[in-house]
């Protein structure tokens, strides 16, 4: 079964075990999703089964947006309501004050990633070293945060939209905003993905692969059945001879092909539509 569509992972259960659930509902063995979530988080989940797995990297996934609610003061190493050891008392901010707080972090950031991430030290993720209590050091990485948005101020807590870069970590960035404020510490207590790029969430219909690609089109004016049966196909015969990944329209199905220094490669041999 080839299929790519947007599903809806719930709070409290992993990706992986969402995932599961979805093969067992499809009757598919081969699947797969692109982008974690936490099991802290909820919201929309790319899933491709059979074929469709190998599609992830050129798809239209970025910008993402998220909405989460940030706790002011509540001390978490995961950033989240999981592990909260503290919760300080704090008098309320003026929602200008706020206000100025998240939209002081558009832009370019460079920062930390939190200690439970998916970040690999040493062939080993970041969350299980934070789970057994070691020692270790993560490197900066850097963020493109287009626009935040505020939602709410309910005091301690603080509900924004933050649209950003892929691989952006939101948790991060609420303990941004709580230094902002001056606070010591911030966790979310909600973080939800309202979108990955141009996919959103629509009771799991099936997408349209061709309108889901990242990658420009490009044209074969050569014989029909070389493409048919991934035959080598000349630079010549096709419309774009610039280097790059380009898709090709086959009817019933695509190919994506790599052109470098005259070189015509299929990326993907033959994608069922």
């Amino acid at each position: 079964m080839n299929r790519l569509f947007v599903a809806y992972k719930p709070t409290g259960v992993s990706s992986n075990f969402f995932l599961t659930s979805l093969k067992r509902k499809y009757k598919t063995k081969k699947a797969g999703f692109s982008g974690t979530l936490d099991p802290f988080a909820k919201g929309v989940l790319i899933i491709g089964t059979g074929s469709h797995t190998k599609l992830f990297r050129f798809l239209n996934k970025t910008p993402k947006k998220y909405r989460a609610t940030l706790w002011l003061g509540a001390k978490s190493d995961s950033l989240d309501t999981e592990l909260i050891e503290h919760v300080e008392i704090l008098k309320e901010f003026d929602k200008a004050d706020v206000l100025n707080a998240l939209k002081s972090l558009e832009g370019e950031l460079e920062y930390e990633p939190p200690i439970f991430s998916a970040k690999q030290i040493n062939g080993q993720r970041a969350y299980d070293l934070a789970r057994a209590g070691k020692e270790f050091t993560l490197n900066k990485i850097n963020s493109t945060i287009y626009d935040i948005s505020f939602i709410s101020y309910c005091h301690p807590f603080v509900t924004f939209e933050a649209t950003v870069s892929e691989g952006t970590y939101i948790r991060s960035l609420g303990l941004m905003i709580a230094k902002k404020l001056g606070v010591t510490f911030g966790s979310l207590s909600s973080l939800e993905r309202l979108n990955e790029g141009q996919f959103v969430y629509n009771d799991e219909k099936a997408l349209d692969i061709k309108k889901s690609l990242n990658i420009a089109q490009n044209f074969y004016h050569g014989q029909t059945d070389n493409l048919k049966y991934g035959r080598v196909l000349a630079l010549d015969e096709l419309e774009i001879k610039k280097n790059g990944y380009y898709w090709l329209d086959s009817g019933s199905f695509i190919s994506i092909i790599n052109i470098e220094d005259a070189e015509v490669n299929y990326e993907l041999g033959r994608i069922e539509c």
